[in-house]
């Protein structure tokens, strides 16, 4: 998979953005999410799961750290973590996502220099803001043999 940029212009199109991504997942596959507090990441998780037809809903995990948000439809389950407060490798490796990540989506806010660790294969997305009110510029990039053919154009 070649990198990919894109921008959304407004929350609406962050998330409509998550729910176009959703289609690409499946069960095994890891999303690593990264950029400053208020990026968006949060809001292109609650398009991802729009899109995957999970249960929700969907809000930040800063405090409980991971949430599971079972399927509605028959597909994977989300497992969203937030790792801005986790304070390295041993306190992930605590939270057993290698467990789940077979056959959930997993997506980890924070998870740069964390979690690549769990999966050879992972998506890593990084949200920018953008000059002007809620413009985010979102950077999408495959990593190993599972994205080497995906095409996000």
């Amino acid at each position: 998979m070649r990198p990919a940029e894109f921008r959304a212009v407004t929350a609406e199109e962050t998330r409509t953005l998550g729910a176009r991504l959703s289609a690409l997942l499946g069960p095994g596959d890891l999303v690593v999410l990264s950029g400053p507090l208020g990026a968006g990441k949060t809001t292109l998780v609650q398009g991802l799961a729009e899109g995957l037809k999970v249960r929700g809903p969907i809000t930040s995990p800063t405090f409980v750290i991971a949430r599971v948000h079972p399927s509605l439809s028959g597909g994977p389950a989300l497992v969203h973590v937030d790792a801005y407060r986790l304070g390295g490798f041993p306190e992930v490796d605590d939270l057993d996502l290698d467990a789940s990540l077979e056959e959930s989506v997993t997506v980890v806010e924070w998870g740069e220099g964390l979690v690549e660790g769990l999966s050879e294969d992972r998506l890593e997305v990084h949200i920018e803001r953008g000059d002007e009110g809620e413009e985010r510029l979102v950077r999408l990039s495959g990593v190993g043999p599972r994205w080497s053919a995906v095409s996000l154009a």
